[in-house]
């Protein structure tokens, strides 16, 4: 598996993904979105036989960044792609330097809440009714400068 920074080529490829992992209620990108965010964030994209599988999306701002979207194929899901995609972003932030990394996931989403804690995040706090369907979902954080020197190897 190869993880690159996504590129304006990747932009069909990764809403074709978007389309068949996220329903309308859990706030999926548009087009134009991973258009946007390829030139202005970090979004890389994880590689298996030159075919996308995977991607994450984080913003960066001004003291923190933020985990906006993670998926991998159906198919290729159970390989730990969305964790070493979490890593390599990590280690990608260390030398930006945010404080702390934060996310949203879905109170019912137990896989990514699992995997978010084996990283090192915690759960900050409960946001009621948080997606379109009513679902709630946890703000978690991660510090990133206790990461920064951690290995993932």
């Amino acid at each position: 598996m190869k993880i690159r920074k996504a590129e304006l080529l990747d932009t069909s490829k990764l809403f074709a993904l978007e389309e068949k992992l996220f329903l309308s209620e859990n706030f999926p990108l548009s087009r134009a979105s991973f258009y946007y965010h390829i030139n202005n964030n970090m979004l890389f994209v994880a590689e298996i036989d030159s075919v996308i599988v995977g991607y994450i999306l984080v913003l960066i701002k001004r003291k923190n960044a933020k985990l906006y979207s993670i998926g991998v194929k159906e198919e290729f899901r159970g390989r730990k792609i969305a964790q070493k995609l979490l890593e390599f972003s990590i280690k990608e932030l260390s030398s930006i330097a945010p404080k702390a990394l934060f996310l949203e996931v879905r109170v019912d989403n137990i896989v990514a809440i699992n995997l978010y804690k084996k990283i090192g995040f915690t759960i900050k706090k409960k946001l009621n009714k948080f997606y379109l369907d009513g679902c709630d979902a946890y703000l978690m954080e991660l510090n990133i400068l206790d990461k920064k020197k951690d290995s993932f190897e």
